[in-house]
């Protein structure tokens, strides 16, 4: 049985005050012990976070790293930094870190390269944008994203592997798919999965939707066959929502 994953995806929010606050309303929290939790603050905030949490089941998970393994990298944090504090599962390839930091496929791919070497998770993100929605071309584009940056990875290494779908178009517009359109896409992308390595990989792998899921939504969209959860963006920086979105399996 795949595993139910609900990580949160801070962003460039939340100081230390307020990460401690929501961290410890979290914690007090009766959370479903069926379902992975994560929480990804920016990186000054994780070891302190891990700290919080430490007694709970909660990951604590970072946003990025650097796809270089050390050097003169002024500002960038690599895998073994993050290994060191015990941090082991990243995200890779998010919307804005493509659109805004021009990060390419072949960056994207040394990334995860750079991750799996340390033993990481990879929660690996695609989507299409709006325009290529409406010209039917979100399959290919989220074909070649998968084809360019993770297919290298190989069949054993796909086991620390989790996929994240979210269409650019819905990430914080509170515009969301269908439940149809994200299992539709959900399936897409495990067929593809199963085409590149097999059917066994394939059904193994978490996929999780992400795109404005709130509590009134969210058990709908994971009610899909194809949907193993979700990464959720501004409605995890709220303890009572992030909860309730948990708790929708």
């Amino acid at each position: 049985m795949r595993q139910k994953i609900v990580a949160g995806n801070w962003k460039m929010n939340n100081d230390l005050p307020q990460s401690i606050s929501l961290l410890s309303s979290l914690v007090s929290k009766e959370l479903h012990n069926e379902v992975k939790v994560m929480v990804a603050p920016a990186f000054p905030l994780l070891y302190p976070a891990k700290e919080i949490v430490k007694e709970s089941n909660i990951e604590v998970i970072a946003q990025n790293i650097n796809e270089n393994k050390n050097g003169a990298f002024t500002g960038e944090v690599a895998a073994s930094m993050l290994k060191s504090i015990g941090v082991t599962t990243v995200i890779i390839g998010h919307s804005e870190r493509r659109a805004i930091y021009n990060e390419t496929y072949s960056i994207l791919a040394k990334k995860v390269e750079a991750a799996l070497a340390q033993n990481f998770r990879v929660i690996f993100c695609v989507g299409e944008e709006l325009d290529a929605r409406k010209k039917n071309e979100h399959f290919s584009v989220v074909e070649n994203q998968l084809a360019e940056s993770l297919f290298q990875v190989s069949e054993n290494d796909m086991k620390n592997v989790v996929i994240a779908y979210e269409p650019v178009w819905a990430i914080g517009t509170g515009e969301t798919a269908t439940p149809a359109e994200a299992q539709e896409m959900h399936a897409f992308i495990r067929t593809k999965i199963s085409e590149k390595y097999n059917n066994a990989v394939a059904e193994s792998i978490s996929i999780l939707y992400g795109g404005s899921v709130k509590p009134d939504n969210a058990q709908e969209i994971f009610s899909q066959p194809d949907v193993d959860g979700g990464l959720i963006g501004g409605a995890s920086l709220n303890a009572d929502d992030f909860t309730a979105i948990i708790k929708a399996f």
